[in-house]
């Protein structure tokens, strides 16, 4: 019993501090982060993402604040033959640059946390949740489908600092036509 009590404080302990290393961006504004963003970077090591890393493109989203510190997300993302626009409500937390959503693909509330941003180049995000296993992603988002090298760089030292193997870390090519021309 006692070997239990002991291991049960211990993943706590853990859980605690990994989710401790979660601090927002410093002084996060909401009013500068909002606006047009490319997810250049992603890394994710779920199984069943596994088979599908060679087909993610760059996809493209829009930050819109909302009067209550909410946030809506309009989100493209080429599928094979589609560009398939989906949309998050993210709302906000007591911690500025830290917001909650409900994923509807694991029916659960996971955190969002704005790591590090320069709101005009580029922004690391991750999302996470600790619920029966860990659910983690983390994400370079740039200003432009093309960011620096220097931000590809922090966000992988980032993702393999949050445990992800290298073969999850992925900078996907561009996608053609989403969204669509007549789009945002």
């Amino acid at each position: 019993m006692r070997t239990t009590v002991v291991s049960v404080a211990m993943v706590m302990t853990c859980v605690m501090m990994v989710h401790a290393s979660l601090k927002p961006q410093r002084d996060f504004n909401l009013q500068k982060f909002a606006g047009k963003w490319y997810r250049v970077g992603l890394a994710y090591d779920s199984p069943s993402f596994v088979p599908l890393r060679d087909k993610i493109k760059i996809s493209t989203g829009v930050i819109t604040p909302l009067p209550n510190g909410n946030v809506n997300l309009t989100m493209w993302e080429a599928l094979p033959g589609m560009c398939m626009t989906k949309f998050y409500r993210y709302d906000k937390t007591n911690v500025p640059g830290q917001f909650t959503y409900f994923s509807t693909r694991h029916n659960m509330v996971k955190d969002i946390t704005v790591v590090d941003t320069n709101y005009s180049e580029y922004a690391l995000v991750i999302k996470h949740k600790v619920y029966n296993r860990e659910y983690t992603q983390v994400a370079l988002y740039g200003r432009s489908p093309r960011v620096r090298v220097d931000a590809i760089q922090k966000f992988k030292a980032l993702a393999l600092s949050r445990g992800f193997p290298r073969e999850s870390i992925l900078t996907p090519p561009p996608a053609e036509n989403c969204p669509p021309s007549s789009g945002r």
